[in-house]
């Protein structure tokens, strides 16, 4: 399957700020007291798939039913876009098939088997699953909908900025985590109109540092995939990522983190500040302890994108603390 990808237009960010406001409710941001100051804490986790790819997948999925009625959708994910789809394609009446790799988090294979759509497990990495995804929905004729590089889906992440701005309106630093790069990508656009003065920080587990790696090249590059606890962060880049485009051109800092640090912040995340993150959100809590950003430079945020990890895994890290 062809698909050629672009930024998103104003139409969109319009039709997906209308979509997202139609099925879900604005998240909380709330304050978290840390060891190096005040940070903003948007509680994407609470998001009913209990990650913010449902923004993206409510937008991508209502603009493919916009474009035609009978529409059935495929998307490949490491877990959180096709609980985001799920979700979409249920609310929409839309048909849909998700494509996990069999390494997906088994939390949230569980909770897939909640929603009313096709479940298939291919390949052992996000590359394997995507490519059996895009040839599933070519042999259909269905709509493909990336978790990252797809219009619609960015701009439905773009709502997570402007919600930020309403609530924390002198907002200086913000923290967003990095895979494929739509959350990032949407938050910069929609930054660079409302409040451009806003300084955005990607972060990426060292384990699988795929986009870190593409913005040093100046051009996609893959590198070696290590397991990482921040699974949602893990996944290769197409070649013609428009998410890559974006972060390269309006020249965003991506850094990295170490596996031992997010495991930190996940433990400090639940005894600290009593909040179940996965490793993919603890990262800005790291980030932010290890003084990766200025607090005295005015208020700094970061994005709780997703509470979705295994029980087993949060009481080891618990029993670590």
């Amino acid at each position: 399957m062809t698909r050629e990808v672009h930024q998103p237009t104003s139409a969109q960010f319009a039709a997906a700020r209308e979509a997202v406001a139609l099925h879900l409710r604005p998240t909380p941001t709330i304050r978290l007291e840390t060891g190096r100051g005040t940070l903003w804490c948007k509680l994407e986790c609470l998001q009913p798939t209990g990650s913010f790819k449902v923004r993206g997948a409510i937008a991508a999925v209502s603009a493919a039913v916009e474009r035609r009625p009978d529409v059935e959708v495929v998307t490949a994910s490491a877990g959180n876009h096709a609980l985001g789809v799920a979700f979409a394609a249920r609310a929409l009446g839309v048909p849909a098939t998700v494509v996990l790799p069999t390494t997906a988090s088994p939390v949230k294979v569980t909770k897939l088997k909640r929603f009313p759509v096709q479940l298939v497990q291919h390949g052992a990495e996000f590359a394997d699953a995507q490519e059996y995804a895009l040839r599933l929905a070519d042999e259909r004729g269905a709509a493909f909908i990336s978790p990252y590089n797809d219009a619609n889906v960015i701009a439905g992440q773009s709502t997570i900025g402007t919600e930020l701005l309403d609530q924390v309106p002198d907002i200086e630093h913000l923290l967003v985590p990095v895979g494929g790069g739509g959350l990032l990508s949407g938050i910069a656009l929609a930054l660079r109109s409302a409040r451009p003065t806003v300084k955005l920080i990607g972060l990426q587990p060292a384990n699988y540092a795929v986009m870190v790696a593409s913005l040093e090249a100046g051009r996609v590059v893959d590198t070696a995939h290590v397991e990482t606890i921040a699974d949602g962060l893990a996944g290769t880049l197409e070649d013609d990522s428009v998410t890559f485009e974006i972060l390269r051109d309006l020249g965003i800092p991506v850094v990295t983190l170490e596996e031992e640090q997010i495991r930190a912040a996940v433990r400090t995340a639940a005894m600290e500040h009593g909040l179940i993150l996965e490793g993919s959100a603890a990262i800005a809590i790291a980030a932010a302890e290890l003084g990766l950003v200025p607090f005295d430079d005015g208020p700094v945020a970061m994005i709780a994108t997703g509470r979705n990890l295994t029980a087993t895994l949060l009481t080891e890290l618990i029993d670590s603390y």
